[in-house]
């Protein structure tokens, strides 16, 4: 029996194969030091080349501008939530006081389109209390769970957001989560906001999947276990004059503040330094593909023939609108909880794992990320007719 696991789970998740076996062979010598990368010093020379390799790789394909710094966090994209608040609403009290408007209400908007997004709006929410001298208020502009029968799934034309008017009221920043991985909604653009408003995005998810404008962002961020590598790194790209100094407004812990990441390289303490090492791998995978561009079209060929199965059945259903499916998680249902239980125990039983859905939610999940090879998804497909054929 063949030893080879079809993974489709939704993070930590598949890695490349050949990026494994690079890391197989240098796991005891890496670069020629004699060292493992996890014995190496995160200040010697040989890991300080790894670092500046991955950040260069990382800029390369994501084409980001000269003006943003690329950061190393840990705590995982949820740590995030915290860091985003603390950092932009203290650039916006800084700005209010250095026009003379200290006191001043703050707006965050938020656009809320599932679970992480909801989660990142009530960190928000939490974190209030500890702004001290302006009043802050999270502001939901899109909240689809309310307005959509109490289900996600969907995604409101932009004529219908409510978000706030900057011309009116202090927005220290629109936050977004790009793709939905336990609810499969993915925005299928960049959203429209004032540009004078730092848009952030969550991309943990479909992190360097498609091509994406850094331009048009003041933050993007995301945890690499999904689509760069093992858990353990943050990848944070942070436009330049966002950055504020720790003793500028909310009281902070030292390594949520981005600009104390910045000034340090990354490296005030010490790093994730294997799960950098794996992400820059992984970078170097991406490049031979033929970059974002390329992994791109490989991952709408997955995804497209995977929702064809879905929509040409009578068995398995979408609770997704078309218009913002995802292309790396896959969420369906099918017509009975006992169906989905035959279903899995079927899939296991042909090596096809983690395609559970979310405990919150149910159902069955394929995350198809850009790990995962085209014949695993053909694989996964051609079990699904069998089983559809099977209990017509």
């Amino acid at each position: 029996m063949s030893t080879y696991a079809l993974n489709f789970g939704a993070g930590p998740a598949k890695i490349p194969q050949s990026v494994l076996l690079k890391a197989q062979k240098e796991f005891l010598n890496v670069h020629g030091t004699g060292m493992s990368v996890m014995e190496l010093s995160h200040r010697s020379k040989p890991f300080g080349a790894i670092l500046e390799k991955t950040k260069k790789d990382l800029r390369k394909l994501m084409d980001i501008p000269s003006n943003y710094s690329i950061l190393f966090m840990q705590g995982g994209a949820t740590t995030e939530f915290a860091s985003v608040f603390y950092n932009l609403v203290a650039k916006k009290q800084q700005e209010l006081k250095e026009a003379g408007k200290e006191g001043e209400e703050i707006v965050v908007d938020y656009l809320v389109t599932g679970a992480w997004s909801s989660k990142a709006a009530q960190e928000a929410e939490r974190l209030i209390p500890t702004v001290i001298g302006n009043r802050v208020r999270v502001n939901r502009a899109v909240n689809v769970k309310q307005k959509n029968g109490g289900k996600f799934g969907t995604i409101p034309p932009e004529s219908e957001w409510e978000l706030t008017d900057p011309k009116k009221h202090h927005v220290a920043y629109v936050y977004y989560c790009d793709n939905e991985t336990v609810h499969g909604v993915e925005f299928q653009s960049i959203p429209k906001v004032d540009p004078s408003v730092p848009l952030v995005t969550d991309v943990s998810s479909n992190f360097l999947s498609r091509p994406i404008d850094v331009s048009q962002f003041g933050i993007v961020y995301g945890g690499a276990q999904k689509n760069l590598g093992p858990a353990g790194v943050t990848i944070v790209i942070v436009r330049n004059d966002l950055l504020v100094d720790l003793n500028v407004g909310p009281i902070r812990p030292l390594m949520l503040d981005f600009k104390t990441a910045a000034d340090n390289d990354s490296m005030y303490n010490t790093p994730p330094t294997f799960a950098i090492y794996m992400v820059g791998l992984t970078l170097e995978w991406l490049i031979e593909q033929g970059g974002l561009e390329g992994i791109q079209k490989a991952n709408n060929r997955k995804a497209e023939k995977l929702y064809k199965v879905i929509d040409e059945s009578k068995v398995y259903t979408s609770p997704v609108a078309k218009d913002c499916r995802s292309h790396m998680n896959v969420v369906f249902n099918l017509k009975t909880e006992e169906l989905e239980k035959e279903f899995l125990k079927g899939a296991e039983e042909r090596n096809m794992h983690q395609l559970k859905g979310h405990r919150s939610v149910g159902g069955v999940r394929a995350s198809i990320y850009n790990a995962l090879p085209e014949e695993d998804v053909d694989a996964l497909i051609e079990y699904m007719i069998e089983f559809e054929n099977k209990h017509k």
